[in-house]
């Protein structure tokens, strides 16, 4: 079986479309079909049911599906095993993150990695969640880093840090007096929030949920795409936020934000490292042997 209409066989079967499949691979949508009839004719079997739309597997389409991604996996074990062999890890590594991981967990590990790697060249790139997942599926990254759990099957989600919300307030605020309130007192207060899509304000709002405060009662006055402007709309008293305790380590420092304790509540939520495990490269991999292994001093 040719190697190569099998990896294309399985793009588009993670696509569900052929012109997104050729886009990503940089060939002509009648290439694509052309070689998934010739699959198709070398199996004897019909993969794909189409439709104007979109493209689904039929049950040998399945059935291949489950058994390309082990292969896969196995070719690419391989080659990372033979590359290492040999003593080399170079190579392109493409991250995505989102913006609190991104700008206060990942340049410590970064800075770490090229000290072990030199040869290989990082590119970081921070988006939300939702736009992370999307440019893994295009294969426009290696490794994406997300602060929510998102249901994706074909995605291996795998947790790597667990990270503390907290509410936050200026120091000189009008807004908050104290340094505490109540989950009656939450939802009457102006109220600052990352923009739909975010890894955080989907762990926020569930946790409030778990913590029965709705979040829909929140009284929103802001909501933004992010962290440093949160802060600075908070520091100028327009409101209060729920952010990474991470992320305002110096603003509490300086005194220009303080905590605010909500009465019964804590706020956690855990990192999350996303790819494809059939497709990892070297570089990757020894990018996840980091991050487990300093993870615990990341956060500190």
């Amino acid at each position: 079986m040719n190697l190569e209409y099998l990896r294309l066989f399985y793009a588009v079967a993670n696509n569900k479309n052929f012109s997104q499949t050729a886009k990503e691979l940089h060939i002509s949508q009648s290439s694509v079909s052309l070689q998934i009839k010739h699959l198709e004719e070398m199996l004897q079997t019909k993969l794909f049911e189409r439709t104007t739309k979109k493209v689904e597997l039929t049950p040998a389409g399945q059935i291949l599906y489950k058994k390309a991604k082990k292969l896969l996996f196995l070719m690419n074990e391989i080659q990372n095993e033979l590359q290492e062999l040999k003593g080399e890890v170079a190579g392109h590594l493409n991250i995505g993150a989102s913006l609190t991981i991104g700008e206060h967990v990942l340049p410590f590990l970064i800075a770490n990695y090229k000290k072990l790697y030199p040869l290989v060249d990082v590119h970081l790139k921070m988006c939300n969640s939702e736009q992370i997942i999307e440019k893994l599926y295009k294969h426009e990254l290696n490794l994406g880093f997300i602060e929510s759990m998102l249901s994706y099957p074909n995605l291996k989600q795998v947790p790597f840090q667990e990270d503390e919300l907290i509410l936050i307030a200026s120091c000189s605020s009008n807004i908050v007096e104290g340094n505490s309130i109540s989950k009656e007192e939450l939802v009457t207060l102006p109220f600052i929030i990352r923009e739909k899509g975010s890894g955080t304000r989907q762990v926020i709002e569930g946790s409030l949920r778990k913590n029965e405060v709705n979040p829909d009662n929140l009284r929103t006055v802001l909501e933004l795409e992010h962290t440093e402007s949160i802060k600075s709309a908070v520091e100028a008293d327009i409101g209060i936020s729920i952010i990474s305790k991470s992320a305002v380590k110096k603003e509490l420092q300086l005194g220009t934000l303080k905590e605010v304790k909500i009465d019964g509540v804590k706020l956690t939520r855990q990192f999350y490292m996303v790819y494809f495990e059939e497709a990892l490269q070297l570089t990757s991999e020894k990018l996840i042997e980091l991050v487990f292994s300093q993870s615990s001093s990341a956060c500190h």
